[in-house]
């Protein structure tokens, strides 16, 4: 099938990388010149496990058979700046940036630009009596019930001056990625949903993701569009919910003197309750949860209904970087302190720092006088660009490995949990004090003191 995927951000560049190894042939369009030419060469424009490979198997130019109008690509995967490039193919995926504005709502300029320029795009194509189907065009974005049919669709038709159903066809088709697994998550998924305007739309999809859904352990949910909008935060609110409700239970466990680990791996094999996501510790960052739950709970207000057990769940999740430092002062005065802090990224496996909680416990050690180092093995260059002379006010120094973090360090925190971080020697300490919001795999007798952040 010829697809066409709009925006090149962690969602897009992943699923068009995956869809060019399933053997379909891709175009991304993306407005940003660099990351086009980056995926031409064959080169990855983010850190992804999985991805780099993918992309260099299925783009990149193709020596032996350039031209005058510069090089071919060598496989089904290519990239440009070009939206005219959507008519030759017969799905188009919008995966483009929803950003949460002040409020916590959506923030729709990129969705609706990008509809825009899609539609414009197609205008000469879609609707002509020789055609064998309408266009399908698809919303990956995660967005609040009722943006596809009432925000995208309106514009796609003004546009393109063809009508839904005489033309073009339109679904929802939410994503389920998790930053450092995403390549996997998109081949081996638990579930695809797609909310579809039409059978003939329903059918393209499961057509196109056929050798995903032949896996048995993949569930293929058909269902309107707001369901498959809703669908998408119903699902990062329950988990998000189920990190703070076990990590509010870890904090109690810390209090009693308990293990929280312990209680957790019991509680866990309930099979109603199962064993994921029950690891306390920092709390949740990222891209998908904070933005997610913000949406959700700012249009519930605007439908009149107040999540108060939502609320909590943010408030359990924002205190937890000020509980850890709060747990270091215990053992360091942070006044002057070097605190070395171990971890940037949100979680392990990606460079993706968007409300990472490691940011919030740098800010807090910072409030209280402390100098920080700080170590990533993936993420420094990402916290540098965006914050180095901002939100840290220059004062943030980074180390060239975790060893170098700890040397003469005062105290230090794990605030990611990278293998790398289980065999530290911590020998060059000033103070070989650890506070561990991670529980990664230290050697407790090589340290003064160890504490975790709920156990």
């Amino acid at each position: 099938m010829h697809v066409s995927i709009i925006g090149s951000g962690y969602v897009g560049t992943t699923i068009a990388a995956c869809l060019a190894d399933l053997g379909h042939e891709v175009v991304n369009v993306e407005i940003d010149e660099a990351i086009v030419e980056t995926i031409n060469a064959g080169e990855a424009p983010i850190h992804e496990s999985g991805l780099a490979e993918r992309i260099a198997d299925h783009a990149g130019p193709d020596a032996d058979h350039a031209d005058s109008d510069g090089p071919s690509m060598s496989g089904n995967l290519r990239a440009t700046t070009d939206y005219a490039d959507v008519r030759e193919t017969d799905v188009t995926f919008l995966c483009l940036p929803t950003p949460q504005a002040e409020d916590g709502s959506l923030d729709l300029a990129p969705m609706r630009a990008g509809s825009e320029s899609l539609g414009r795009a197609l205008e000469p194509t879609v609707g002509e009596s020789d055609a064998e189907s309408d266009h399908l065009v698809v919303v990956k974005s995660t967005v609040l019930p009722g943006t596809t049919e009432d925000v995208v669709g309106p514009i796609l038709e003004r546009e393109s001056g063809t009508a839904i159903g005489e033309g073009l066809d339109l679904a929802m088709n939410p994503e389920f990625l998790r930053m450092g697994t995403a390549v996997r998550d998109f081949l081996e998924p638990d579930k695809v949903v797609v909310g579809a305007t039409s059978d003939a739309a329903a059918a393209t999809l499961r057509d196109l993701y056929a050798p995903i859904l032949e896996r048995e352990e993949t569930d293929l949910v058909e269902t309107d569009v707001r369901e498959a909008e809703l669908i998408k935060y119903a699902n990062n609110a329950f988990l998000a919910s189920k990190v703070s409700l076990v990590n509010e239970l870890g904090n109690i466990a810390k209090e009693y003197g308990a293990d929280a680990y312990e209680v957790l791996e019991a509680v866990g094999l309930d099979d109603r309750i199962s064993a994921r996501f029950m690891r306390s510790g920092l709390g949740w960052g990222g891209s998908c949860f904070p933005k997610d739950v913000a949406a959700l709970r700012a249009g519930a207000r605007e439908q009149g209904y107040d999540p108060d057990l939502l609320d909590a769940v943010v408030s359990v999740n924002d205190e937890q970087p000020t509980r850890l430092v709060s747990l270091l002062a215990d053992h360091v005065s942070l006044d002057s302190a070097r605190i070395a802090v171990l971890g940037l990224s949100f979680k392990p496996g990606t460079d993706d720092i968007r409300k990472s909680r490691a940011l919030d416990v740098i800010d807090e050690l910072q409030s209280r006088g402390a100098s920080v180092v700080a170590y990533d093995p993936v993420a420094m260059d990402n916290v540098r660009e965006q914050y180095g002379e901002t939100r840290f006010d220059g004062a943030l120094e980074f180390a060239a490995s975790p060893d170098d973090a700890l040397s003469n360090a005062d105290g230090a925190v794990v605030a990611t949990d990278w293998p790398e971080f289980d065999e530290l020697s911590f020998d060059e300490m000033a103070q070989r004090v650890v506070v561990d919001g991670r529980r990664v795999e230290i050697d407790e007798r090589k340290l003064d003191v160890y504490e975790g952040l709920t156990w």
